[in-house]
C-alpha cells in the first residue's frame, strides 16, 4: 500500500493510499501509535478512501518528547492537523479511538465531518476519573492538594479535572457510528447511551468485548465493522 511519511510541525504523520479527494483522519487511543492505523486504511482504500494518521504526544516517534499526552496538547495536535486535512482534501471524515475520540470531541466541537467511525469511545472523562477516585481510594479534597496523584491507569490532574468539568460533551454533529464492548470498564452503557442521545450517533454493542478489543474474536468484529462503515453512505 502507497504510504508517504513527513511532519506537520513536529507531529509525525503518514497518508495512506492511493491519491484521493476523499480522506480519513486516524486518530489513535492510548499506547498505540500512528502505523497501527495500516488495517484501517486498507479497509478505507477499498471505498476510496485515504487515510491521514499521526503520533500522538508521547505516543510513537514522540515518547521521549517533552510533551505530556493531555487535553490541551492533545486539541493542539488535532488543530494543526485539520488545518492540513481540510485543505489538502474536499471530503473528510473521522475514525478515533478511546482517548482519542475524546480529544476529537473537543477539538472538533464545532466541525462537520461527513462520517464519524468511533471505537470505544471515551465520551464522559469525568465519569471515567471519578471511578478512578473509588478504584484507587483518592479523594477530591487529596487531588486538589497534591495536584497530581500517580495511579497504575493514568496520573490524576486536579487541573485536567477541572477542566473536565467545566468543558462536558454537550453536542456532536457529525453522523457517527460507535462500536462499544459490553465489558468496557472505562465507560459505562449508559453513558455511551447518552451520547448517543445527544450525537444521534449508531451505536453497534459487542456484548463480551472489552475496552481494548484485543481477543481474536474482538479483531474479526472490529474489522468487520469499519468494513460495514466506510461502505454505507449516512444521509
Amino acid at each position: 500500500m502507497k504510504t508517504e511519511k513527513f511532519y506537520i510541525g513536529n507531529i509525525p504523520v503518514i497518508v495512506w493510499g492511493e491519491q484521493s479527494e476523499k480522506v480519513y483522519l486516524y486518530v489513535h487511543g492510548k499506547m498505540s501509535r500512528k502505523e497501527d492505523a495500516a488495517e484501517f486504511a486498507k479497509i478505507a482504500e477499498n471505498s476510496g478512501w485515504q487515510t491521514v494518521s499521526f503520533d500522538l504526544p508521547a505516543h510513537g516517534e514522540r515518547k521521549r518528547e517533552a510533551y505530556s499526552c493531555n487535553i490541551w496538547n492533545g486539541i493542539s495536535d488535532l488543530r494543526q492537523l485539520e488545518s492540513y486535512i481540510f485543505s489538502a482534501w474536499s471530503r473528510v471524515s473521522l475514525f478515533a479511538c478511546s482517548i482519542g475520540a475524546y480529544f476529537c470531541l473537543h477539538a472538533y466541537e464545532g466541525r462537520a465531518f461527513e462520517k464519524c467511525l468511533f471505537l470505544s469511545p471515551i465520551v464522559d472523562m469525568e465519569y471515567l476519573i471519578q471511578n478512578m477516585f473509588s478504584w484507587f481510594h483518592v479523594t477530591e479534597d487529596m487531588l486538589r492538594s497534591r495536584g497530581e496523584i500517580f495511579t497504575p491507569i493514568e496520573t490524576l490532574s486536579w487541573d485536567y479535572y477541572q477542566y473536565v468539568k467545566q468543558n462536558p460533551i454537550v453536542r456532536w454533529n457529525s453522523p457517527t457510528h460507535i462500536l462499544y464492548g459490553g465489558r468496557d470498564a472505562l465507560q459505562s452503557l449508559e453513558v455511551i447511551k447518552a451520547f448517543v442521545a445527544l450525537s444521534y450517533s449508531k451505536l453497534t454493542v459487542s456484548p463480551d468485548s472489552e475496552h481494548a478489543f484485543m481477543e481474536d474474536a474482538d479483531k474479526v468484529t472490529v474489522k468487520k465493522w469499519m468494513a460495514e462503515c466506510t461502505r454505507q453512505k449516512d444521509g
